[in-house]
């Protein structure tokens, strides 16, 4: 019925097709665009713990229940760290975390880079993790071009070299009886330990300084920062608290690594490399309206819209 309608306006028709749904695609990095198997996770997971021990003093026995509790309850566990009351340098933790992992282990990646290059959107990096770790993995995986930019833990977060000293009178006695701030007395500590041990109900988390995913503040100021539109951006992730973030901010979602949706998610994929059959719609044709001129037509309307 439509088709004769639109005949019988001038002897032509326009074929509409909708706009295209997405702006931009947001990426997180690690166990996003590489597999967890790949050893990356379970190598920083060891080396955080080993920080915790060699730079903050904390007893080996605790970490393993301390990286746990800080994870879960602010993030990541420099982001818990922050919270319970230890100081120290950004840079040297990422250093130290991220300077001895088995970057060997990820390979190029033609296939996910060629997905990447087809797709006609915005594509942006964000990650919890520090900017050197970022660029070093994309250059492994042979993605380092692909993306217009990355949003990553020195983005959201002042460059933080900690306090070394108590207080001003300290720094003259730098040569013999140094105080780093790292070595607070116990009691200076918030004892996360305990407070899930034997929780008190009038006792409250201490805040974090540290501003990470999946604290919705975060992700906002990272979509303000690149100048995103979250209700027309996808947001890729492996973390399903960090989904449900995103989606509670407005962002199209996909959970990566497994094959079953969970609340918070529009799409799931086992891999990122099943992009274009998950989703499919994202390779749909950059013109959003064209105009099919028949036999004996009078004028020829056309519309185009144009994916930046």
């Amino acid at each position: 019925f439509g088709f004769l309608m639109e005949m019988e306006n001038d002897n032509s028709f326009t074929q509409q097709t909708a706009r295209p749904k997405y702006d931009c695609l947001l990426f997180d990095l690690d166990d996003t665009l590489y597999p967890l198997y790949s050893g990356l996770a379970l190598a920083i997971h060891q080396n955080i713990k080993d920080f915790m021990v060699e730079k903050l003093g904390i007893e080996p026995i605790k970490t393993d229940e301390m990286t746990n509790l800080l994870y879960s309850n602010y993030g990541t566990t420099l982001a818990g760290l922050r919270a319970i009351g230890y100081d120290f340098d950004y840079e040297e933790y990422y250093s130290f975390v991220h300077g001895k992992l088995p970057y060997e282990n990820l390979k190029p990646d033609p296939v996910l880079r060629n997905l990447l290059l087809s797709l006609p959107y915005r594509k942006l990096i964000f990650t919890n993790s520090d900017k050197v770790h970022t660029i070093k993995a994309l250059e492994r995986l042979g993605l380092e071009d692909c993306f217009e930019g990355i949003t990553c833990f020195e983005t959201l977060n002042p460059i933080h070299k900690g306090t070394v000293y108590d207080d001003e009178e300290n720094k003259g006695s730098m040569a013999t009886d140094p105080t780093p701030k790292t070595a607070l007395k116990c009691s200076e500590i918030f004892d996360i330990i305990q407070h899930f041990a034997q929780p008190d109900p009038t006792a409250v988390l201490p805040s974090t300084p540290v501003i990470c995913k999946p604290s919705e503040h975060a992700i906002e100021l990272a979509l303000k920062i690149a100048n995103i539109n979250p209700k027309r951006t996808l947001f890729f992730e492996d973390s399903v608290r960090n989904i449900q973030a995103g989606k509670r901010v407005g962002l199209h979602t996909v959970l990566v690594g497994k094959s079953q949706k969970v609340k918070g998610a529009d799409y799931a994929m086992e891999s990122i490399h099943d992009l274009r059959k998950i989703v499919p719609e994202l390779w749909e044709t950059e013109i959003t309206a064209q105009a099919i001129a028949c036999p004996g037509t009078h004028k020829l309307a056309v519309e185009t819209t144009l994916i930046v």
